[in-house]
């Protein structure tokens, strides 16, 4: 079951950023209030850190690929289109989960979210 209700808010760092709302497990509830601002701050917080290029390779393929299909892409074949082993994928981020997170997508569904940790 997708989480149906906002638990935290997280206020904007910059002027021109929107106010953004969490779901109880961290993922943005509205994706159109993500930000490359935003997903810098959800990173140093999730323990990323800063992201690189090869980070943001990933999320932009992330978000292209969700919104184009409108569901979780397969990641070997992300990371394979990233240049990336599946393994060096994951050294990124930690989890998919936190590289969902990040790219400011919503709640995947709880049985996506099993396969993410």
């Amino acid at each position: 079951m997708i989480a149906s209700h906002a638990t935290r808010t997280l206020r904007p760092a910059t002027p021109g950023e929107h106010l953004a709302s969490f779901d109880r497990e961290g993922f943005l509830v509205d994706p159109e209030a993500w930000s490359r601002e935003l997903a810098e701050r959800i990173a140093a917080q999730s323990g990323v850190g800063v992201l690189g290029s090869r980070h943001w390779k990933v999320i932009e393929l992330v978000r292209s690929r969700y919104f184009a299909i409108g569901a979780l892409p397969v990641m070997r074949l992300v990371c394979r289109a990233a240049g990336l082993d599946p393994r060096q994928g994951h050294a990124l981020f930690g989890s998919c989960a936190a590289l969902w997170r990040i790219a400011g997508l919503p709640h995947p569904g709880d049985e996506a979210l099993a396969y993410m940790h």
